[in-house]
């Protein structure tokens, strides 16, 4: 299917706009000027999760999109859920049309650049023990970052959720031993813990507020994960503006599927609140089941920053967060790194030992 891509184009020179981190506006690939991006106060809203479900069955089905760049005239494809992207020619920006019905109606805009971003990871990479050398000279090699916008759902929810379980609290017990001291077997006392079991049950309710879940596919769910905590207090109005010069997607993980992986993030607090509610020294849950209720969703667009590292023919992604700079990963060790330390450690202990003994005999 073809599409028309959008270019922001400036009104001294005519090149081509891109987002600018720094000034947080557009700005100039050619003449450096700032155009300014209009600001909106809409506020930022929350939608009916059921009515969102209901929107599923509309869902157009769109192939690879058809683009031809403005700038050079080439002809390129683009995967059905990407947004915007880089013609791979000449790297003007590319924006598309949005396709789903449901669409992001606000984002987090970059807050950190990409040579900051790049300074973090190399930092990273620096406290990595037994990271090949080679890694060290990816990134040295000013590896360049790809930025993202990628699609999150967020969600917010009134749980109620029974259980029933077993309280554990902790006595002591005076017991007799027999034990040998200097040679003689000696009877002696001792405190002995045990733990008394007491069946309970009950109620918890918490109110959950933006569970963010990536919704993306192309990238490590368990990745993404752990790029959070994110600041959605900062989410502004979606602008297509923000785009220009980044990759971004719509969803490939729909709002059913998020949400599930959003219960799960519920259900590691909700067993935290059950466990404080039973109280004791110990807790055991035997059974829970959690209800929802007054569930809305956003869909929304996060800043995230990307790199891959081939290692014996394996992949290793890196993502720093565009927002707070935290970065996580995959890591590769090296084999030979980890070798050389086990037999270093072992002949110093053999010189310690052969030391030892000198001085000892």
């Amino acid at each position: 299917m073809k599409f028309k891509p959008k270019n922001f184009i400036c009104k001294n020179c005519g090149g081509v706009l891109r987002y600018d981190v720094l000034s947080h506006e557009l700005k100039c690939d050619f003449c450096g000027s700032i155009e300014k991006i209009e600001k909106s106060n809409k506020p930022i809203e929350e939608y009916d999760f059921k009515e969102g479900l209901a929107k599923f069955s509309k869902n157009r089905v769109v192939d690879n999109r058809e683009i031809t760049c403005n700038k050079c005239g080439a002809t390129f494809k683009l995967d059905s859920y990407e947004l915007s992207s880089l013609c791979p020619y000449c790297k003007t920006p590319i924006i598309t049309d949005l396709t789903k019905d449901i669409q992001p109606k606000s984002l987090i805009p970059f807050e950190i650049t990409e040579k900051e971003a790049q300074e973090r990871f190399k930092k990273w990479i620096g406290s990595l023990w037994f990271a090949p050398n080679q890694l060290k000279d990816f990134v040295d090699g000013n590896k360049k970052l790809i930025g993202y916008y990628l699609p999150y759902w967020t969600f917010d929810s009134n749980t109620r959720t029974k259980y029933s379980g077993e309280r554990g609290d902790i006595y002591f017990v005076t017991v007799k031993r027999v034990v040998e001291i200097n040679g003689e077997d000696v009877e002696i006392e001792e405190e002995e813990p045990r733990i008394m079991w007491t069946p309970v049950s009950g109620e918890v309710y918490h109110s959950f507020d933006d569970v963010t879940v990536g919704a993306s596919k192309t990238i490590s769910h368990s990745l993404l994960d752990r790029l959070a905590p994110w600041n959605t207090k900062e989410l502004i109005p979606f602008n297509e503006k923000y785009l220009s010069g980044f990759v971004s997607e719509e969803y490939t993980i729909d709002l059913n599927e998020g949400f599930r992986y959003a219960k799960e993030q519920m259900k590691r607090v909700i067993i935290g609140d059950i466990k404080r509610d039973i109280g004791g020294d110990q807790q055991q849950i035997d059974y829970m089941h959690t209800e929802y209720s007054d569930t809305t969703y956003k869909d929304t667009l996060f800043p995230i920053y990307s790199a891959e590292f081939k290692w014996q023919g394996k992949l290793y992604d890196y993502l720093i967060n565009g927002q707070s700079g935290k970065v996580v990963g995959e890591r590769p060790y090296s084999v030979v790194k980890i070798t050389i330390a086990i037999i270093s450690t072992i002949t110093i202990l053999v010189i310690i030992y052969y030391i030892y003994g000198r001085y000892h005999h």
